[in-house]
């Protein structure tokens, strides 16, 4: 079972989300948080698998929820998806380098919802290829980091640096190994390795290192689509 902690403001939008949870049959619901400090300390005492948090609550907001979550070895397991009103609003950029693992629309479709959940609990990141594009044109207008991040990719192959530039362009596993003309078995190695080598725990991390260190920037083409031969 996925252990999922739900924190917002509104007890509506929770009640809702735990129903909605609760149905599936692979996911629980293990408590709900009003503010980001219950949030903090609710996962810290139940453990969930995933935190969907709110951006703006009271006490403390889902960014630094998110931050203190992901930043405390206790529960550096829990992955938080952000749940947000407008489609990469101002703080989703924040989210994501406090160590979220993407987004959700807080009116996304209920199936959409839980295969987010899946998706995020499984290790992957939660960023369409419209978001990481946007997400890198918000890079480039920011002049520091919030926080720091590998500066280089000392270590890193070739073939795992043109890994690393397709996720940072948004392309899925399998978009991959049709571009590279590989297995998707061997894509996932390289994604695995570029995970340990550049000490981050998802995609969407990942993407976030890309632009950092100037692996790609906002006016790098996209990438083509190959076929299979």
């Amino acid at each position: 079972m996925i252990r999922v902690l739900i924190a917002d403001d509104q007890a509506l939008l929770r009640g809702s989300f735990r129903l909605l949870v609760d149905l599936a049959p692979d996911c629980t619901t293990v408590g709900e948080a009003g503010t980001g400090v219950e949030a903090v300390a609710l996962t810290g005492q139940h453990r969930p698998d995933v935190v969907l948090m709110d951006v703006r609550m009271p006490e403390m907001d889902g960014i630094e929820a998110t931050r203190r979550i992901c930043g405390d070895q206790a529960t550096a397991g829990t992955r938080v998806i952000i749940l947000t009103t407008f489609d990469l609003d101002e703080y989703v950029y924040g989210a994501l380098r406090a160590g979220a693992s993407g987004f959700l629309l807080k009116d996304t479709p209920p199936a959409d919802l839980l295969t987010g959940i899946r998706v995020v609990a499984a290790g992957e990141g939660l960023l369409a290829p419209t978001v990481t594009r946007r997400l890198i044109d918000e890079f480039t207008r920011r002049a520091e980091p919030a926080r720091p991040l590998p500066r280089h990719l000392d270590g890193v192959t070739e073939r795992e640096r043109e890994v690393l530039a397709l996720i940072a362009r948004g392309l899925s596993n399998a978009e991959l190994a049709m571009h590279l003309s590989l297995s998707q078995a061997t894509v996932k190695t390289h994604v695995g390795r570029l995970l340990t080598k550049l000490g981050v725990r998802d995609r969407a991390q990942l993407v976030i290192v890309a632009y950092e260190t100037g692996l790609v920037g906002a006016g790098a083409p996209e990438p083509g689509r190959s076929r299979h031969v």
